[in-house]
């Protein structure tokens, strides 16, 4: 098990493919607050409620100038398919070899993702972390746009 990235390291760039046949870095959104949501999988209840509430609520993390980034091993067309069905405004990306969910250290025992959240202001540094034990819930929205804000601060 890897332990990652913590408060104030500089957050590992990468480049996945993801929803909407598009490549995304997290180096192109330098400049603004980006949260980057680890989750287990696609069409699973807990991970479907949790990314359902932050799309009902992306207004207030575009509020704070954030971008949500959603990230799991499995494929893009798996992922379009999900986000597709329930409409997310945000891209879903695909990291099949574990590789950003590694360097992020969100695997737990075995290898098996955790549901994890990060903060990373406009510089690039990890300024929220939070790694589930279980990932039987997730963090609320309002927790993390207020770790947005203080992250601006």
């Amino acid at each position: 098990m890897s332990i990652g990235i913590g408060i104030g390291d500089k957050a590992p760039d990468f480049t996945l493919s993801g929803t909407g046949e598009a490549s995304y870095s997290l180096a192109a959104y330098r400049g603004q607050p980006v949260v980057l949501v680890f989750y287990p999988g696609d069409d699973s209840s807990v991970c479907t409620k949790q990314l359902n509430t932050y799309n009902d609520d992306l207004d207030e993390f575009s509020a704070v100038g954030a971008q949500v980034l959603a990230i799991s091993a499995q494929s893009v067309s798996s992922h379009d398919k999900f986000s597709g069905k329930h409409g997310f405004k945000f891209p879903l990306l695909a990291d099949p070899d574990k590789t950003v969910a590694s360097a992020y250290g969100t695997l737990g025992p075995l290898g098996f993702p955790r549901r994890s959240v990060f903060v990373v202001d406009a510089q690039g540094v990890v300024r929220y972390v939070h790694r589930a034990i279980a990932g039987l819930t997730y963090r609320p929205v309002n927790e993390l746009v207020d770790a947005v804000r203080a992250a601006q601060a």
